[in-house]
């Protein structure tokens, strides 16, 4: 066969005469011709290859003898045989109809390539040069082709080798069932043409459809051809862009060794993916599955290709009960089934194909009628096509046969625009093919409601339903039409579903088909050394991140993950509240501090010409009592939630009253020292220190604080803060001392005071007199002085909120530690010892000690 084919090959060659040893100027076929299986002559013949055998027959090549023709044997494909005899019935459609050709006879010739490349090349080379006819042209044995077009190959392998000859002939090729996305690529395919969808858009269509059903975890198996290499490398790849993992990727053709088809076998039954996609064809996937069911692997889901999914040969199986794939969708072709059952033993007999069908399909022999002998008995001639249940007979899913149906239909379109004008059809016009080619192109026509045209690859419109198997009420199975593929409508709407999908188990449920499970709220997913992405162990999220399907997410600043961690919420707020038990007990020791001062400057007004009162000097005492009074209400705008201005405002009016406060109780400890040393004989030192004086050093030292206050404020004032550090799951709004350098100072002012204040008062404690205002001075700058020194800590210390709550119990501690110790014993004498307010009793120590 291989030394046919190379004089074949060189006889279309330049060297032939040479080389195939005939005279010069004379050129034939080497070899047997192969006869075709369905033929009829007319004005143009339209040439037809289907694989309706599954094997060819091999023999051992010695080279000393000449190899025996090329035949196909095997089991017949029933289907296949359909594909050609539609061929048949579009012709006598064409040949009959006013519109299409009128008064143009075509013919054809049809061959059974029996899935065999040698066998392709032949019937391709017979097609391109004739069937064993002689040429005379002393310049070439080329001739013009026998056929202006090809319907066919059905396999992609086939059509391949078909098409790379053809399209050095120029001659158009129009395939019904090869759908290598390779057949696209115009420089190495330049006259191919499909009325089938390129495997781009299934492959396309399929990890879009697994991704849709969440599998993440799937098995592979293709058949090792040009059509499963190519088909699945395709699908690997667009799986791999969904996020999808093949567990293993399997390849088998029928003709290899059954030790490989059992190793295939194994690895499918050992596998822990639920789903496999089978790219197959139909004679491989039949095969696997005859292997499979010697030993059934566990239930899986089935996702098949366009080839096998509704072949009804394959029903049969019920390892593939609720198998999903996109199939091309049904059609109706008006009289192709009477056409197909009119057929007569005497019909049949003229063509050896159909008795063999006939022969098969009944269990009888027609030869016998001739004299021939078998085994089968003879027919009797009450055979009944109608009778039969079988692919051929099988009209409800006209689903290739439509494409053979259109792809001949093309053909003649573009014949038609060739030959045939206003003015009628010719058939004496010589046609080349490479016209019938360019006519191809611009083919655009509707037949049946099906419409034909092709883009500048030859391909189609890609459409495809998709195609579940599920029981009927009857316990059969049937293909059911579940949803659409349309590559035409916008992307993402290509794909929808309108019925439900009845899956492997049974349920409608979608099995799952995952490496690991989804990893719980609050882990993410750490992927495994060695394993494919899909395969992953869970780990828990660091805190404050939330996890998806994939990994942890940290959330916003403002935000904090829920307890399930797998929503970011909004982190509450915390400030001292009015509304909360703290603040209304400050606010309320706030105001109840402030009348206590005021209840005081009551009493003291109403006493005001008592000499208590007016003992050390009573300005400063209405003054401190003033301030004292401010230093409570000051408290009040620490409360609440911080704004711009109350930011501002607490620290400055807090630092002013307190100084103002203090520069009081240090006037009123200067006027008892200088009270005494005015006592002393020839000491005039309270000229220095009189009202006006008195008046001017408070007013001094209180400028001061205002003087750095105005400073803070121009350069960094205090501004509101969100605080997310200290806390992680809450926000504490504070205010932000912006320069804490004038914090420090307006405190650190203050502290000055106090403790000179201190010191001075100290000094004076025991100076004679019965009413000596400097013990109480003491006391109250001794509980100041407590006071503030243990505020820093604790300031410093506190979290959130209570920062705030230590400094006003700061102030309202400090502040009641004043009016007590200050005036708390003037009202005591005022209000309960009347007797103690004079003069002669506040002054009788001294009046004796002077004496």
């Amino acid at each position: 066969m291989h030394v046919n084919l190379v004089l074949t090959v060189v006889c279309i060659t330049r060297l032939c005469p040479a080389v195939c040893g005939v005279n010069l100027g004379t050129c034939i076929l080497q070899g047997d011709p192969q006869p075709p299986a369905l033929f009829k002559d007319g004005d143009f013949i339209i040439g037809g290859a289907f694989t309706i055998h599954d094997h060819m027959r091999t023999e051992k090549h010695t080279y000393t003898r000449r190899p025996q023709p090329l035949e196909c044997i095997g089991s017949m494909d029933f289907r296949e045989l359909r594909f050609a005899r539609v061929l048949q019935f579009a012709i006598q459609e064409i040949n009959n109809s006013s519109d299409l050709l009128p008064g143009i006879t075509l013919g054809y010739h049809i061959y059974d390539s029996c899935a065999s490349v040698p066998m392709v090349m032949k019937v391709a080379f017979q097609l391109a040069n004739g069937l064993g006819l002689v040429f005379n042209d002393t310049d070439s044995c080329a001739k013009s082709a026998a056929v202006l077009a090809l319907v066919g190959e059905s396999g992609s392998t086939a059509a391949i080798s078909t098409s790379r000859l053809f399209g050095s002939f120029g001659i158009p090729q129009v395939s019904h069932y090869a759908t290598c996305a390779c057949l696209s690529d115009k420089r190495q395919h330049p006259t191919f043409f499909r009325t089938i969808p390129s495997d781009h858009h299934q492959v396309a269509a399929l990890a879009r459809m697994v991704k849709h059903f969440g599998w993440t975890w799937i098995g592979t198996v293709r058949s090792d051809s040009d059509y499963g290499n190519n088909g699945m490398a395709s699908f690997l790849k667009a799986a791999e862009e969904e996020g999808i993992c093949v567990e293993y990727s399997e390849a088998y053709y029928r003709t290899q060794p059954r030790s490989k088809l059992k190793r295939v076998a194994d690895v499918i039954r050992r596998s822990t993916a639920r789903v496999i996609v089978a790219f197959m064809s139909v004679g491989d996937v039949r095969v696997l599955l005859e292997e499979l069911s010697q030993q059934p692997p566990p239930p899986m889901q089935w996702i098949g290709s366009e080839t096998w999914i509704t072949d009804p040969q394959i029903l049969r199986f019920n390892l593939c009960i609720g198998a999903v794939g996109f199939a091309i969708p049904r059609s109706v072709i008006p009289g192709f089934r009477n056409f197909l059952f009119d057929l007569s033993p005497e019909q049949v007999l003229k063509f050896p194909l159909l008795t063999e069908f006939w022969e098969r399909s009944f269990s009888c022999s027609l030869k016998q009628q001739t004299g021939s002998s078998t085994a089968m008995p003879a027919c009797n001639g009450t055979e009944d096509l109608r009778a039969l249940q079988n692919p051929y007979t099988d009209t409800s899913q006209l689903r290739i046969t439509n494409m053979v149906y259109k792809a001949t239909y093309a053909i003649a379109h573009a014949l038609h625009g060739i030959v045939c004008n206003e003015k009628g059809c010719g058939k004496n016009i010589k046609i080349e093919p490479r016209k019938v080619f360019d006519q191809l192109k611009q083919v655009n026509f509707t037949k049946n409601n099906y419409s034909v045209s092709f883009d500048s690859n030859g391909d189609p419109v890609a459409t495809y339903e998709l195609v579940n198997w599920q029981f009927q009420g009857d316990g059969s199975v049937h293909f059911v039409t579940v949803g659409q593929y349309d590559a035409s409508q916008p992307k993402g709407q290509e794909f929808s579903l309108s019925r439900t999908i009845i899956w492997y188990d049974g349920s409608e449920k979608v099995p799952v088909s995952v490496c690991s499970e989804s990893c719980p709220p609050g882990t993410r997913k750490a992927v495994k050394k060695g394993r494919p992405v899909c395969c992953y162990d869970c780990i828990n999220c660091a805190e404050g991140q939330i996890s998806n399907e994939t990994d942890c997410h940290k959330c916003l600043p403002e935000y904090w993950p829920n307890n399930k961690k797998n929503k970011c919420l909004a982190k509450p707020v915390e400030f001292l509240s009015w509304n909360e038990i703290l603040g209304i007990i400050l606010a309320a020791s706030s105001i109840a501090g402030s009348l206590v001062a005021l209840s005081i400057t009551l009493v003291l007004y109403k006493n005001r010409a008592s000499p208590i009162v007016r003992a050390n000097n009573s300005e400063l005492s209405f003054l401190l009592l003033f301030s004292l009074t401010l230093c409570f209400l000051c408290s009040l705008t620490f409360i609440g939630r911080p704004t711009e201005w109350s930011c501002m405002l607490r620290h400055t009016a807090f630092g002013i009253t307190f100084v103002l406060c203090i520069s009081c109780v240090l006037g009123k400890t200067i006027v008892v020292l200088m009270a005494f040393k005015a006592t002393l004989p020839g000491s005039n030192v309270m000229k220095w220190f009189g009202p006006h004086q008195q008046r001017l050093s408070v007013f001094s030292f209180t400028l001061v604080q205002v003087l750095i206050c105005v400073l803070w404020l121009t350069i960094s004032p205090p501004f509101p803060y969100n605080n997310m550090q200290h806390y992680k799951e809450k926000i504490i709004l504070e205010c932000s001392l912006g320069s804490a350098i004038g914090f420090w100072a307006v405190l650190g002012y203050i502290g000055l005071l106090a403790f000179l204040c201190f010191i001075l008062a100290f000094l004076a404690r025991k100076l004679p007199d019965k009413f000596n205002e400097a013990k109480f001075i003491t006391f109250s700058m001794l509980i100041f002085c407590a006071v503030w020194i243990t505020f820093v800590p604790a300031y410093v210390s506190s979290p959130g909120k209570f920062t705030v709550a230590v400094e006003i119990f700061a102030i309202l501690a400090s502040s009641f530690g004043l009016i007590l110790c200050i005036f708390a014993p003037k009202c005591f004498i005022i209000v309960f010892r009347p007797d103690q307010n004079t003069k002669k009793h506040l002054m009788g120590k001294v009046s004796t000690k002077v004496h």
